[in-house]
């Protein structure tokens, strides 16, 4: 809204609050439809039913959520819905999330998500699609638990991975570098140490917290927009969906979130490509399947730099591709911005790596395609030939 407000704004802006008042929000948030198809300890496998308007064809894709988000990330309102974008296209799509964490769930480390988990839902998604291999697209922290599954394990019916703001290296991250050589002093009687074995995990309003100290600037700022922006009912939509999912995020188990937070945010132990988890060593150089990597412009929790250490350490990908794209951690997936931009080039890659795109190549008629972003199947984007979509 300008600082001398228009009659047209005037009247939008009223307009917006009354809405507001009379139904309680602006944003569409009916959730996507979905039928629980598999299911095991903190494994829900969801199918997103079929558009009326467009048949289901081609692979699946798996969404998979990082553990303390709400599935919301790929459902976030109408209009912004990373689920409602494959399902409205035809794409067979899929969706784990993990329910509600408790105290029971304290003993649960990373590999019950590596070993079960992530592998157990990518098998279930490729059997209901009828056997065809699966496109995984996983955000945050999702993201580290697919390319750990994919490295372990090379016998998945995997056909590509796309890795949405997941942080390899935690020295790039600012929450997090100032204070990690404090985070070694007083290792086993820290009062993070001590806390979390208390609470059996990191509770939900300590994790709601985090995720909004990560936007702090955003959070001061918000009233301010929000005036700014009176006029603007999609504007309003998105802030509400947002708040919406930050009051649902969810807690982490207690051995979980001991080892993220002495291995990651300490040790900053995926920098060098390795992982070691009980009694093997988990390497990114085994990963065999094409790789996206996409990193927000302005995201504060995984910075760009943070998410392009992960390109050089796919040696044994067939190809990698590495997007700037606008947003911060959430936003870069599900913002505005997204549907012109993210879901862009989600979309030509899973087409570039479908098994019908690689029957056609067969056929001759991939080369009809026009050139553009991901057409050409032999071209490699490596992290420093990245195009970054933000400029």
């Amino acid at each position: 809204m300008d600082l001398l407000p228009k009659p047209d704004q005037v009247v939008s802006a009223a307009g917006n609050v009354a809405h507001k008042v009379l139904y309680g929000g602006l944003a569409d948030l009916r959730p996507m439809p979905r039928t629980l198809i598999d299911e095991g300890t903190l494994r829900e496998l969801y199918h997103y039913r079929p558009s009326a308007t467009a048949r289901e064809t081609g692979d699946p894709v798996l969404l998979v959520t990082p553990l303390a988000a709400p599935a919301l990330c790929f459902d976030l309102r109408r209009g912004c819905s990373v689920a409602e974008h494959f399902v409205t296209g035809g794409r067979p799509t899929y969706l784990v999330e993990y329910g509600e964490v408790s105290f029971k769930d304290r003993s649960l480390g990373m590999e019950h998500w590596i070993d079960e988990v992530v592998p157990e839902a990518i098998r279930a998604a490729s059997e209901h699609a009828g056997g065809r291999p699966v496109h995984v697209v996983a955000w945050s922290l999702g993201g580290i638990f697919a390319l750990l599954t994919a490295a372990d394990a090379d016998d998945l019916p995997l056909a590509s991975l796309t890795i949405v703001g997941s942080p390899i290296d935690v020295s790039q991250v600012p929450l997090i570098a100032p204070i990690r050589p404090l985070l070694n002093l007083g290792d086993r009687f820290s009062p993070i140490t001590r806390g979390y074995q208390l609470l059996g995990g990191a509770p939900k309003p300590l994790v709601k917290w985090a995720f909004q100290l990560s936007s702090f600037q955003k959070l001061v700022t918000k009233p301010l927009a929000l005036a700014a922006n009176s006029d603007d009912a999609d504007f309003l939509a998105q802030i509400e969906a947002v708040d919406r999912f930050t009051d649902n995020m969810i807690a982490y188990p207690g051995r979980t979130f001991g080892q993220l937070y002495h291995r990651f945010a300490k040790g900053n132990s995926l920098v060098g490509g390795e992982f070691e988890l009980d009694d093997r060593t988990i390497s990114f150089a085994d990963i065999d399947v094409p790789v996206l990597a996409f990193a927000g412009a302005v995201d504060g929790i995984a910075p760009v730099k943070s998410v392009q250490a992960l390109m050089p350490l796919l040696t044994g990908s067939p190809e990698t591709r590495f997007e700037v794209v606008p947003g911060g951690h959430l936003g870069m997936l599900t913002g505005r911005a997204a549907r012109h931009t993210t879901w862009q080039v989600m979309d030509e890659w899973i087409t570039q790596w479908s098994s019908d795109a690689a029957d056609d190549e067969e056929d001759g008629t991939a080369e009809e395609a026009t050139e553009g972003i991901g057409t050409n199947r032999r071209r490699r984007h490596s992290s420093s030939a990245s195009r970054a979509l933000s400029r």
